[in-house]
């Protein structure tokens, strides 16, 4: 595992929407194209997930927050999920405390994005 203590600098992923659309239409081209034959047609890999504005904004407002970064994980319905978490300047996670339930005052964890399908944004060219 290659692990960097720095995070990638401003600007560095900026692309052309030429790009962008390729690639997604790359990715729904093949996304079942990875899966087991079990788990085909049952939106396993979802094509997008949205998330609120205020969500993103309190992961950016956290002390030393430098970065976001997306984990890609999985509910009990073996469906992909991402969790947005705040990076610092030295590349770690900025995380709450470990408990149970969120605390108002720590670090936040997004998930519960808006998965695409079922919940789909209007067609646009990354996504038609």
């Amino acid at each position: 595992m290659n692990i960097s203590k720095t995070i990638p600098p401003a600007d560095a992923h900026i692309i052309s929407l030429q790009h962008a659309a390729k690639m997604t239409a790359r990715f729904r081209q093949h996304h079942e194209d990875i899966l087991a034959p079990a788990y085909k047609k049952q939106n396993i890999i979802p094509n997008s997930e949205t998330f609120n504005r205020h969500d993103i904004e309190k992961i950016l407002a956290e002390d030393n927050c430098a970065a976001v970064r997306i984990y890609y994980s999985m509910d009990e319905s073996l469906k992909v999920h991402a969790i947005l978490v705040g990076v610092n300047d030295s590349n770690e996670d900025i995380l709450p405390p470990q408990s149970n339930q969120p605390q108002s005052t720590a670090p936040v964890i997004a998930e519960e994005g808006q998965r695409c399908p079922d919940i789909c944004p209007e067609k646009s060219p990354l996504n038609s």
